[in-house]
């Protein structure tokens, strides 16, 4: 990849106040992309688009009318979107699941779901109309990893894992889209972890979604990307093969 491989595009980070969002943002940035990264906190989000020259827009992923508002006013400032990244997550301090407050539990869901699909659905028609664009979708390996802890996290990230595989298949040949697990990163969601777990270098998932905004691995969509276990520039040049022995995938297995 050149220095400046992303100039043009205009990108849009959710979740891009703090943490693994943030980092992607000064990826991107790096890399020449316009942009805007979205939080619910005011002062995170201005802070990192000061660093990256972009814009910083208030919304909560999981109210309809105010992932549209963000999307119109990227465009109306940046320009159509090109990228759209949807980490927006949270967790839940959940040890049992009988004991969690429902609405708790259920806040998981709106947030890690139901905020990727109202981001998605805010930018795929544009996308489709101009024909050009593509969206990653950060995962865990809470979806397929046992032991993982909390029901409504693992449970959640599990769903966000079938519906970025099933979109990319409704939008095969138009529009690419990725599901990426950064990893055990170190960040504030992270930090009841032990020090001596196996934590993710940060600079890992941004690289890679710095690669899938290139265009370099379009042939991989629908594939599941691990940050840490996965060489993104292998994965870009064994894409037939991965496609034609349905790698990079999580199934069931008789």
């Amino acid at each position: 990849m050149t220095d400046r491989e992303l100039d043009g595009q205009v990108a849009l980070v959710t979740g891009g106040g703090r943490g693994i969002g943030a980092s992607i943002a000064r990826e991107l940035a790096a890399a020449g992309a316009r942009v805007a990264v979205s939080a619910r906190t005011l002062e995170q989000v201005e802070e990192v688009a000061r660093e990256t020259g972009g814009i910083a827009v208030v919304a909560d992923v999981a109210d309809r009318a105010a992932v549209e508002a963000m999307v119109e006013r990227v465009e109306s400032e940046l320009g159509p979107i090109d990228l759209l990244v949807a980490n927006a997550g949270r967790n839940a301090r959940e040890q049992r699941a009988w004991e969690v407050d429902p609405r708790e539990w259920w806040n998981v869901f709106e947030v890690n779901v139901l905020g990727v699909y109202l981001c998605c659905r805010a930018v795929m028609p544009g996308m489709l109309d101009r024909g050009r664009g593509r969206i990653v979708i950060t995962g865990s390996g809470a979806a397929y990893l046992p032991h993982s802890g909390s029901t409504a996290y693992s449970a959640s990230k599990a769903a966000v894992w079938r519906f970025g595989n099933v979109l990319a298949d409704q939008l095969e040949g138009r529009i690419p889209v990725f599901v990426i697990s950064p990893g055990l990163v170190r960040t504030e969601m992270t930090k009841a972890a032990p020090d001596d777990a196996p934590w993710t270098p940060p600079e890992l998932a941004p690289r890679v979604v710095r690669a899938l905004a290139s265009g370099q691995a379009d042939a991989l969509t629908g594939r599941y990307i691990h940050a840490e276990h996965d060489d993104i520039d292998d994965l870009i040049a064994r894409a037939d093969e991965i496609a034609e022995r349905d790698l990079n995938a999580i199934r069931l297995q008789r």
